[in-house]
């Protein structure tokens, strides 16, 4: 009889042990929420719908391709994709190529009035 209250109370305390650290993770978010912010070091670009023709600026180079904004400081840049497709193909190799951004121009975003 006495082993039975003795593992009774030992089953009690781990169970108790185990809800109380069951609760401190579950309410660790709630008393320390994570950090978020609203600007960051990582770029933020904006792709352009479709496939346009990018011309370099000295005119050295015409090709179709995407294009890329860059919204944190407006630059204009150009991904060569060699066909109407939305990506870069190659029909010349079996590898999969690797599009090198062309800089077109840049847009002077902070002479924007409200």
């Amino acid at each position: 009889m006495h082993s039975n209250r003795l593992i009774d109370g030992y089953t009690k305390t781990v169970v108790t042990l185990i809800a109380v650290l069951l609760g401190i993770l579950a309410l660790r978010p709630v008393a320390h929420p994570p950090s978020v912010e609203a600007q960051s070091d990582r770029a933020n670009y904006y792709v352009e719908p479709g496939i346009n023709t990018l011309r370099r600026p000295d005119g050295t180079q015409q090709v179709t391709g995407k294009v890329v904004i860059d919204l944190r400081n407006g630059e204009v840049w150009g991904f060569p994709t060699l066909s109407e497709a939305p990506y870069p193909v190659d029909i010349v190799h079996s590898e999969p190529p690797v599009s090198s951004p062309m800089y077109l121009g840049r847009f002077h975003f902070s002479k924007m009035k409200h």
